[in-house]
């Protein structure tokens, strides 16, 4: 067991090189890797289950007795970011349709469930993490649909109905049954249930975004400068997201654990949803921006980490510097 949970941790650990590696294979080999499609859904659905295990209804108590923090971040990732998404695309990208409905489908979509490890890596408000993560999961049926038709509903034929229904059985429902379960289980769910389940919950991403990467071989095969665009765009607006976050909650002088929480939930999607969505749903154009943002989010998330680290590190020093020099003040005044 001790060597099943260490695989989980390698995998969780080397996400980074791990994700770009799969969207290559997929490229290289989608009749190989286009086997996976049929389990997509289900892999999906199961990811999402495990990630909810360390959640609890306690912790959306808890945020919503404090819950400004996170309708912030909701606020900004569920709206902001997709009307700023669309505008930028549209600008940049307006002649082609797809490539619009991919961006904005791209930060369309939840808040990505490994935000949590990275707000926990780096000292950040686990639970408001946990609990923004479940509200923003949940409300996704709808808030996924209604975003893409009023932003897209006149360009892009939205099946927001269907779309709903499958995001109830890929995200919500396992999402409060994981909750449930632990719960019910008075946290044995968590402990025990969670950790055994983890590794194969990231063997699943693997699998997930190997098999949705097929859908780009043929224009990663042959990149146009327009394509090439559209990735540094991705690149360039996913690095945006967490300055989001950032800013505001300086702006808004929270404590460092909630600012943690906010740039990390601010910047980080659940990009797999977003690729099975457009795989479903979408023509085959559509899923080269989401997919295009797997090669970018974690390593990101570790530059971030390493930025914030610096960043307060430095306001620690600047801080313990005034403190002396005060002392040596009052020490004169004496």
């Amino acid at each position: 067991m001790d060597s099943w949970k260490s695989f989980g941790k390698f995998i969780g650990s080397h996400l980074a090189f791990i994700a770009p590696a799969c969207v290559a294979l997929g490229v290289l080999f989608p009749e190989q890797a286009g086997v996976l499609k049929p389990f997509v859904t289900a892999l999906f659905a199961f990811m999402t289950f495990q990630g909810a295990l360390g959640n609890n209804f306690a912790n959306l108590a808890q945020a919503f007795r404090h819950p400004a923090p996170m309708l912030v971040t909701l606020l900004i990732s569920s709206v902001a970011m997709p009307v700023v998404a669309y505008a930028l695309g549209t600008l940049f990208f307006g002649d082609d349709p797809s490539l619009v409905c991919g961006i904005v489908l791209e930060y369309s979509v939840p808040v990505a469930v490994v935000s949590a490890m990275w707000v926990s890596m780096f000292g950040g408000d686990v639970a408001q993490a946990l609990a923004t993560l479940l509200v923003s999961t949940v409300l996704s049926p709808v808030t996924i649909p209604l975003t893409l038709h009023v932003l897209l509903g006149q360009s892009v034929q939205v099946d927001a109905a269907g779309m709903m229904v499958d995001m109830l059985f890929q995200i919500a429902l396992p999402a409060l049954a994981g909750m449930a379960v632990n719960d019910l289980s008075h946290g044995w769910g968590k402990k025990t249930l969670s950790p055994v389940l983890a590794p194969a919950a990231k063997v699943a991403l693997v699998l997930v975004i190997l098999s949705n990467s097929t859908g780009v071989s043929p224009y990663m095969r042959h990149l146009t400068p327009r394509l090439v665009g559209v990735m540094v765009f991705i690149a360039l607006f996913a690095t945006s997201g967490y300055f989001w976050g950032l800013i505001v909650s300086r702006l808004w002088r929270r404590p460092r654990a909630v600012q943690v929480t906010m740039t990390y939930q601010t910047g980080m999607r659940n990009i797999s949803a977003g690729a099975v969505l457009a795989a479903q749903y979408f023509p085959s154009e559509v899923l080269f921006p989401v997919i295009i943002g797997t090669l970018f989010q974690q390593v990101l998330a570790a530059c971030f980490g390493n930025f914030m680290t610096w960043l307060l590190a430095r306001e620690d020093t600047a801080l313990g510097q005034k403190g002396r020099g005060i002392l040596s003040q009052n020490v004169e005044k004496r």
